[in-house]
C-alpha cells in the first residue's frame, strides 16, 4: 500500500470518527442528559444558596459548597433516588461538553476562537467529570464526608501541592485562573451575553425578561464569589500558607465575618439561589 492510501485511509477513519461524534452529540440521550445536567447543577446552586442564608441568620452548620447540597439531598425522602439523578445529570453534562471540544462550535467561523471555545468546553467537561466521579463516590459511601471529597475545601490540598517543587507558582497559577473566571462570570452577568445561548424564539417576552433578571443577579453574585475565592487562593500562594485557600463555603462565611457580613452574605445567598433558577431555565431553553 502506498504512502498516499495510507494517508487517505487515515483521513477517512478521522472524518467517519469525527462524523460519528458530531452525531452522538447531536443525539437525543445527550440532550435529555445534558439538559438533566443543568437541572442538576440548579439544583446544587439553589441548596447552597438556602444553605448560606441559614448561616447568614445562624441556623446552619452544614457547609455552602457542593459537599453540603449534597448532604442535603441525602437526608431528604427519595434522597438516594435524586442523587442518582444528580450523578446522571453530571455525567450527561460532562459528556456533552466533551463532545462539544472534540467536535463542537461549528458555528464560529473564526478557527482560533474556535479552538479556544473547544478547549474551554474540553476543560468544564474534564471539571464534571471529576464531578460526576466524586458524586457516586458520595453515593458509594453512604452520604459520608470522605465520598463527598472532604469538606469541599481545598487548603488540604492546596497544602500538598505546596509541598512539591514549584507548586506554590502552581497554586497562585491556578487562583489567578479562577479569578479570571469569575470576572468573566460577572461581565457575562452585566452584559447579559449568557442570553446568546438561549432559545430565544421559544420564549415568551415575559419569560424572556424574567431569566433576563435572574440571569444577571446570579451570574454576577457567582462570579464575585469565584473571584473571592481565587484572590484567597493567590493570597495562600503569596503568603505560603495553604490555610488562606478557600472554596465557596471559606469565601462565603469570610463575607459574614466583614462589617455587614450579615447583609452581604444574605445578598449573595440569593444571588446564588437565583443562579441555580437560571440553571433551571437553561435546562429547558439552553441550545445545545
Amino acid at each position: 500500500m502506498s504512502v498516499d492510501s495510507v494517508a487517505r485511509a487515515g483521513r477517512t477513519a478521522a472524518s467517519a470518527g469525527g462524523s460519528a461524534a458530531h452525531r452522538t452529540r447531536n443525539s437525543r440521550a445527550v440532550d435529555i442528559t445534558a439538559r438533566l445536567g443543568f437541572a442538576a447543577r440548579g439544583l446544587v446552586y439553589v441548596l447552597i444558596g438556602v444553605i448560606a442564608v441559614q448561616i447568614a441568620v445562624g441556623s446552619s452548620g452544614e457547609q455552602a459548597n457542593r459537599p453540603g447540597a449534597l448532604r442535603e439531598i441525602a437526608d431528604k425522602p427519595f434522597g438516594t433516588a435524586l442523587l442518582v439523578l444528580v450523578a446522571v445529570g453530571f455525567a450527561g453534562y460532562a459528556l456533552w461538553r466533551l463532545l462539544e471540544g472534540a467536535v463542537g462550535h461549528r458555528d464560529e467561523s473564526d478557527e482560533r476562537k474556535r479552538t479556544a471555545k473547544r478547549v474551554v468546553s474540553f476543560l468544564r467537561g474534564v471539571i464534571y467529570l471529576a464531578i460526576t466521579g466524586s458524586t457516586i463516590a458520595f453515593l458509594a459511601s453512604g452520604g459520608s464526608d470522605s465520598g463527598a471529597g472532604g469538606s469541599g475545601e481545598p487548603a488540604p490540598y492546596t497544602a500538598r501541592v505546596m509541598d512539591h517543587t514549584g507548586g506554590r507558582w502552581l497554586v497562585g497559577a491556578v487562583g489567578l485562573v479562577v479569578v479570571v473566571v469569575g470576572v468573566g462570570m460577572l461581565v457575562k452577568g452585566m452584559t447579559t451575553k449568557f442570553e446568546e445561548k438561549l432559545k430565544r424564539g421559544e420564549m415568551s417576552q415575559a419569560v424572556l425578561r424574567a431569566a433576563r433578571v435572574i440571569g444577571r443577579v446570579g451570574y454576577v453574585a457567582r462570579g464575585i464569589v469565584f473571584g473571592l475565592a481565587g484572590v484567597f487562593v493567590v493570597k495562600a500562594a503569596i503568603d505560603f500558607d495553604p490555610n488562606e485557600a478557600k472554596g465557596f463555603d471559606g469565601t462565603l462565611r469570610t463575607i459574614a465575618d466583614q462589617t455587614y457580613g450579615q447583609v452581604l452574605l444574605m445578598c449573595a445567598a440569593v444571588g446564588l439561589v437565583l443562579f441555580g433558577a437560571y440553571s433551571f431555565v437553561e435546562a429547558r431553553y439552553r441550545r445545545l
